[in-house]
């Protein structure tokens, strides 16, 4: 024998580490994988191997094994080594593969590369006992992985049952203990609040279209967004389609239908089927975001000589850009004829000062409020007892299609009969949440009474924040219909909505 021979032959063998946890959660908040790696390497000093790498992995074990880039890694890191002959060294059979077809083969795999496969607690054998051996415990770490999975669905599947929600929090919400065991959801704000204003602003029609209710999203600095300060239209749709934000769960992949959650809902579910409704329905022109602002009286103020709503713009001038309203009527003699925004806006902001209501005016009012309180509890009353009835006539008719369905020996016919029980159920919870809601008072007559008699007594208070929105509202409530405005002789009469007009 040779000196090179010999020399050769003390060369201790070289080695990798292959580690595995089921996922990154347990990566980051555990020590699974550094416990592996630390007994692996134990294991190789003691067999005198030489550890060239490491190769971790935080997927679970089942399927395919080239969706793992940790063994992914480690296959091409022997394909670079053919002469070399690795030690592929791994703490537990479970943690080589769950799967008995992708263990097989990911054992010729290996052997096709020259490499030796050691575990720490089992002995590879190449005769026929030791590979049927292998086989049996790869066949039983793969039942395990099942029944575990199976086990898990069925947990889950009864906790959506029992109405509470099991998967990733939704933005808005988050997880705290329940006094019920387990964790449930609870608002999240400020997330919480910004969505229930973007829901309700979109049934309410305040957001015309998706687009809008994306821009406010992304307005606001506390929403969480993507990179970049995006909100994707993904998560806009999302928003408008999940049920889970009108108190409601369900889970159609586990036959789990539509159910009342045990979480709080951030908007309620005639406003969520009021989406829905508009969703189907189409979208309107988006509103432009780069004038209303800017001209609030945009469409509210028409022209006198045509009855057409003006429009508005900003020209441009020599050394800074000026604002207008304007008639854009074709047929109109005053078609294009510009009316600067001052002449529009401020009449218009004096009137409005001027529009208070008398003590005397404010006293009826007080006893208008509290007559018009003590006939809507009669109403809501009887409106209770017709809820009633409807819910018992539903549920009436979902038993019998369940009878129909016992019965039936056609598919076909079993099918429709779901379908209906479906939209009974849906008709019955909206049913139910309107009895709940109506139960209790949304606010008192008091708190009715401050807010109108703060209106009331000084609209343009509101009209002074600058806000938009608040100005479309006092628009709505001080005028009955638009304001015309003359070119040469300014505002006519404008019609005042009550209690304004009411004269005492």
């Amino acid at each position: 024998m040779s000196p090179l021979t010999e020399l050769d032959n003390t060369q201790p063998k070289r080695a990798v580490i292959y580690c595995r946890v089921s996922s990154k959660k347990q990566a980051n908040n555990g020590s699974g994988l550094k416990s592996q790696e630390h007994r692996c390497r134990d294991y190789a000093a003691s067999k005198g191997y030489m550890v060239d790498a490491v190769f971790p992995d935080d997927i679970s074990g089942g399927g395919d094994f080239m969706n793992r880039p940790g063994m992914v890694a480690l296959l091409a890191y022997l394909d670079a080594r053919p002469q070399d002959n690795y030690v592929v060294i791994f703490d537990d059979l479970k943690r080589y593969a769950r799967d008995t077809e992708f263990h097989l083969k990911l054992r010729r795999i290996m052997a096709a590369r020259g490499a030796t496969r050691e575990c720490l607690n089992f002995q590879f054998e190449n005769t026929p006992e030791g590979k049927f051996i292998e086989t049996m415990l790869a066949a039983q770490g793969e039942l395990e992985r099942e029944q575990n999975g199976r086990q898990v669905v069925q947990k889950m599947k009864a906790r959506l049952e029992q109405g509470f929600w099991c998967f990733q929090a939704p933005i808005g919400y988050r997880y705290q203990r329940s006094k019920f065991g387990g964790k449930e959801l609870v608002r999240d704000e400020p997330a919480a609040s910004l969505i229930q204003e973007a829901l309700e602003g979109f049934a309410s029609g305040r957001f015309q279209t998706q687009v809008e209710l994306k821009r406010f999203l992304e307005s606001q600095p506390l929403y969480p967004k993507s990179p970049g300060g995006v909100v994707h239209q993904s998560r806009v749709v999302e928003l408008l389609d999940r049920c889970i934000y009108a108190g409601y769960i369900e889970a159609p992949k586990w036959d789990v239908g539509i159910r009342k959650g045990r979480h709080e809902g951030l908007i309620s579910y005639e406003t969520y089927l009021k989406n829905q409704q508009r969703i189907k329905q189409g979208s309107y022109a988006p509103a432009r975001k780069d004038i209303n602002a800017d001209f609030p009286l945009r469409g509210f103020v028409e022209c006198a000589d045509c009855g057409t709503p003006l429009t508005s713009c900003w020209s441009k001038g020599k050394t800074k850009k000026h604002p207008y309203y304007l008639c854009q009527e074709k047929s109109c003699k005053s078609y294009g004829k510009s009316i600067r925004r001052t002449d529009i806006e401020a009449p218009f902001e004096d009137y409005l000062k001027a529009l208070q209501p008398t003590d005397s005016l404010v006293n009826l009012l007080k006893d208008l409020l509290q007559t018009g309180w003590s006939e809507r509890k009669g109403q809501t009353q009887a409106v209770k007892v017709r809820t009633r009835k409807e819910i018992e006539n539903i549920q009436s008719q979902i038993d019998g299609l369940l009878e129909r369905i016992v019965e039936t020996q056609s598919p076909t016919a079993a099918s429709a009969y779901e379908r209906k029980i479906t939209m009974l159920e849906k008709q019955k919870l909206l049913a139910e949440e309107q009895l709940e809601s109506g139960l209790k008072p949304i606010t008192t007559p008091a708190n009715i009474l401050e807010l109108t008699l703060r209106f009331v007594a000084n609209p343009w208070n509101l009209w002074e924040t600058g806000n938009l929105h608040l100005r479309k509202l006092v628009l709505k409530l001080a005028f009955n219909g638009r304001l015309v405005h003359c070119r040469e002789s300014g505002y006519r009469t404008p019609k005042i909505a009550l209690p304004f007009s009411i004269v005492v």
